[in-house]
């Protein structure tokens, strides 16, 4: 039997994150464009500047009220008849509300992409903010709230920021609202919100697609261009400011089989200079199923099916000053594991933190987190979506437009040594915030005994 050749890999071709055209529109509207060839879906993301500390003292959850109402209906179309028209472009309209702002985004064939711009142009232009469509979604999140506080993973998440942030400071309470407040909005304060923050002089689209043949211009001169409103200057971010003083905070789940963990503190956001350092030493930690923290808990203990340590921007803004810049992100390390094993996989995991400190990463180690998010760049960014959704964190976090290719370069600059030095600073053992959510009658005391912090046990 005769069998066809085996295919051989051929020699790698260079591939760089793809560079934007960047302009802006006569409204004043800053436009990143990115052609890609081949992507059939078009991808737009719209940063808002409209804030989570921007929200009115008692209505936490207004933005994200806003943020879904923008897809409910028009001056022109009601809610139903806004969702066909979205239906016939084969369009989906998706919007959320975080810290740094609202974010629309829209996903088209580039065939119907003038009519599905008009769509997202008269989302942001003229949204009924009808108050019984008010008053449904405020429903559907009142009705939300209860599954997120049974969820372990969305209540210790919940927990960290509440210990971590002043309790004056937005960042220390759930990004879309408690009960008390979700339960007052209503169509007059989404309208307020909407006519204070968004406007096209503070809003950026991005543009990401096979844009060959498409009159870009003229498509946006008849939908994002036609688009007004006031001039007025975006507001200005305050420090964050946290407390990383070591310590336990138990969620008590009388009765749970698992206890969920959460550890962390604040570091460096992208605007620092330990950024790629610090993202190649905590994946080196927890990135992968490889990782130490897996290794460990996971391949030796069997404590767990997995453990992952990240870094999570909350707020990244442009550095204004000699002291830098006034945001953060989370360092955090999370994952579940059955009651009986909470103490000895908290146990096991200092000491993977406490060898690290010691001993270091290996360049092994170093080398396969390299590949790992460098190697495989082009894969991540495959879709029109991805090179659009990164383009506009960049936007978002005020970075140039040409960071993520530097980052690439600069995770491959990298050595053992300074990613060792960057994770080790991410996580030091004296001074992370540990959440436990899980049975306190079983776990308080043998935690106490760890002597990783201090420990308050709360109601869950």
């Amino acid at each position: 039997m005769d069998f066809h050749p085996q295919p051989q890999g051929g020699a790698p071709k260079p591939w760089a994150f793809p560079a934007p055209e960047r302009s802006q529109l006569p409204n004043g509207l800053t436009l990143l464009t990115s052609h890609r060839p081949g992507q059939q879906v078009v991808a737009v993301e719209i940063n808002l500047v409209a804030p989570l500390d921007a929200e009115p003292e008692g209505l936490d959850g207004v933005a994200t009220i806003m943020a879904r109402a923008l897809s409910e209906g028009t001056d022109t179309l009601d809610a139903e008849e806004f969702a066909a028209e979205l239906e016939r472009c084969g369009a989906t309209l998706d919007a959320h509300a975080d810290h740094p702002g609202v974010r629309v985004s829209l996903e088209v064939p580039v065939s119907r992409l003038n009519r599905a711009l008009g769509l997202l142009a008269d989302a942001l232009r003229a949204p009924a903010f009808l108050e019984s469509e008010v008053e449904r979604l405020v429903r559907n999140r009142l009705d939300e709230i209860p599954h997120e506080l049974a969820n372990p993973a969305r209540r210790a998440a919940m927990s960290l920021s509440k210990e971590l942030f002043p309790a004056t400071a937005r960042m220390s309470r759930p990004r879309q609202g408690t009960e008390e407040t979700v339960a007052r909005i209503d169509a007059a304060a989404v309208r307020a919100f909407y006519d204070a923050h968004v406007r096209p002089a503070t809003a950026t689209a991005v543009i990401v697609g096979d844009l060959t043949g498409v009159d870009l211009d003229a498509a946006l001169a008849g939908t994002l261009g036609a688009w007004t409103g006031s001039t007025a200057e975006p507001l200005t971010a305050a420090p964050i400011v946290a407390d990383d003083t070591g310590r336990v905070v138990i969620v008590d789940r009388p009765g749970a089989v698992q206890t969920q963990l959460l550890i962390g503190r604040i570091g460096a956001d992208r605007h620092d200079r330990v950024w790629p350092a610090q993202v190649l030493g905590t994946y080196c930690l927890g990135g992968t199923l490889t990782s130490r923290l897996d290794r460990v808990l996971r391949e030796e203990k069997g404590y767990t099916y997995g453990v992952r340590a990240f870094g999570q921007v909350l707020r990244s803004t442009a550095p204004t000053s000699p002291e830098g810049s006034t945001g953060a992100a989370l360092l955090a390390i999370s994952g579940s594991v059955d009651t009986g094993s909470t103490v000895p996989a908290l146990e096991d995991l200092w000491k993977v933190l406490r060898t690290l400190a010691a001993e270091g990463l290996t360049d092994e180690e170093r080398d396969v987190a390299v590949q790992n998010l460098v190697g495989v760049a082009p894969l991540k960014y495959e879709t029109a979506a991805a090179v659009a959704g990164t383009l506009a964190d960049q936007v978002e976090q005020q970075l140039p437009d040409d960071f993520q290719a530097q980052l690439y370069a600069r995770l491959a600059e990298t050595g053992t040594v300074e990613a060792t030095a960057a994770a080790v600073n991410a996580f030091p053992v004296d001074r992370l915030v540990t959440v436990l959510v899980g049975d306190a009658a079983q776990i308080a005391e043998p935690v106490k005994a760890l002597g990783i912090g201090e420990v308050t046990v709360v109601s869950g």
